[in-house]
């Protein structure tokens, strides 16, 4: 696929189904003339994995208009002299005039660099600039010096969060004992085995006669995360609060311990301060919580995983309402959170994501939103919601509803997710099968076509069979099938 045929795939994503602009990918309905954001807007996208694109002629609203020879020649040669004349490095862009829908776009394709950060010429390194959230920002210095690192091939994971230790203060620092729990091994006798295990792993690293532990090692195993300067503001934070706003803080608890090391304890205490039902059994009082624990795990899990180490000030959050539990972590989605379902997972740390799948905390990569959801979906619950911001996932796990006390978008939320986690099993929607996700008796069967001609007109969904003229018996697809 070439780059012209990956910049119109990239347009249809950010205008189908909602129109939303994605890092990939900047509308443009004129030509600013403001130079050096511009050169910002390059900068930013020759920072990123596969650079971007310009597309002229999309107004803010997602409307469209064609622009005149004139019009596109003007905006290359501005743009191709900023390119080559205002950054750090001369960047050769490339364009193309594309009929898309009738109109006449221009596409501009800014190619990522080998030789990275970029930024703007004159000023020093920490003039770069990257995408988040569809918008062009300014890089922390974090996000300078790592963007350093792995443009000379060391990653985040791989750096080093304490040098020059003896290797019995290794054996103090690294909860080694739960690694050998969870690898379902008995722990060694001795000291070095369990020092050549660590450092098989790539939690460590020998120097000499002492040891460095990197941050994988640490994020994964540190007895204590806030002994590490530079992870100090990482331990994850739970916040129980009484109602359904944030107003009265009932109780706060931290996990210091690394993120395999202390899983576990997280998701118990998190499962055992979700609202609780008591149910009496047998003539036996028992607390029941509607949550599913899988639900929590997997989502707790991403958080953790796709979350921008770069982002200083700023750790995983979970806060528990009455009604809600909302989980945030540092850093803008990097696929479509419309497609966080089927899309395979775009992981900032990738030896992060794969050490979890080793100590089977995650459970196959790819799989994690798609269990979570379908556990939701299993035990009769609101669908989940996903929000992003410049420096921020979210996602929104709510209560038992009745059907009447969701709104629209809750509906249309959750006809839409049903429809995906189907198709991910090679099955169709239909009207019988919203019935069931929703709990519908079989008389009130146009309640459920309801739904469904709401998430179609969302074009969240299509029908599996365009040409059918019947609707009793249609089934349906999410749009991107």
């Amino acid at each position: 696929m070439n780059w012209k045929e990956r910049a119109v795939n990239c347009l249809k994503d950010s205008l189908i189904p909602i129109p939303v602009e994605l890092n990939k990918i900047d509308w443009k309905s004129g030509l600013s003339s403001k130079t050096e954001r511009l050169a910002q807007h390059i900068c930013a996208f020759a920072n990123q994995e596969n650079g971007g694109y310009f597309v002229f002629g999309i107004n803010d609203d997602a409307t469209m208009f064609s622009l005149s020879k004139e019009q596109a020649d003007e905006i290359i040669r501005k743009l191709g002299n900023i390119a080559l004349n205002n950054l750090s490095q001369s960047i050769q862009i490339q364009h193309s005039v594309i009929d898309f829908k009738g109109f006449a776009l221009l596409l501009i394709h800014v190619p990522e660099q080998a030789d990275k950060p970029v930024y703007l010429r004159g000023r020093t390194v920490y003039e770069s600039y990257q995408r988040s959230a569809g918008q062009t920002v300014k890089m922390s210095k974090e996000a300078v010096k790592l963007i350093i690192s792995v443009s000379n091939g060391i990653s985040y994971e791989s750096q080093i969060a304490w040098k020059k230790l003896p290797s019995e203060k290794i054996l103090q620092m690294l909860d080694y004992k739960r690694l050998y729990e969870l690898l379902d091994k008995n722990i060694p006798k001795a000291s070095d085995t369990i020092l050549s295990t660590l450092s098989e792993y790539g939690f460590t690293v020998q120097d000499g006669e002492t040891w460095n532990i990197t941050n994988l090692g640490a994020i994964l195993f540190a007895a204590d995360l806030t002994a590490f300067s530079s992870l100090r503001a990482k331990p994850v934070r739970v916040l129980r609060y009484t109602g359904i706003s944030n107003l009265v803080l009932e109780k706060e608890y931290s996990e210091k311990k690394g993120y395999a090391a202390g899983f576990e304890d997280i998701v118990d205490y998190i499962m055992k301060n979700l609202p609780q039902e008591e149910i009496i059994k047998d003539a036996i009082r028992q607390n029941k919580t509607d949550c599913p624990r899988a639900a929590i795990r997997e989502f707790l899990a991403n958080s953790l995983v796709h979350q921008d180490f770069s982002i200083t000030g700023m750790e995983v959050m979970i806060e528990i309402f009455t009604d809600r539990i909302v989980m945030t972590n540092p850093g803008s989605p990097l696929n479509d959170i419309n497609r966080f379902i089927d899309l395979p997972p775009c992981s900032r740390n990738e030896q992060l994501a794969q050490s979890l799948l080793l100590l089977h905390i995650c459970e196959r990569r790819g799989s994690g939103v798609d269990r979570a959801v379908e556990a939701l979906e299993t035990a009769l619950l609101p669908p989940p919601k996903f929000a992003k911001g410049e420096n921020f996932t979210r996602v929104f796990i709510y209560g038992r509803q009745k059907l009447s006390a969701m709104n629209k978008q809750d509906k249309i939320r959750a006809c839409y997710q049903h429809c995906c986690l189907l198709f991910e099993h090679n099955r169709e929607m239909t009207n019988q099968s919203v019935r069931e996700r929703f709990e519908i008796d079989k008389r009130n069967f146009s309640i459920a076509s309801r739904i469904i001609n709401d998430t179609l007109e969302a074009g969240l969904i299509k029908m599996a069979e365009p040409e059918s003229t019947s609707r009793k018996f249609a089934s349906y697809v999410p749009y991107y099938a």
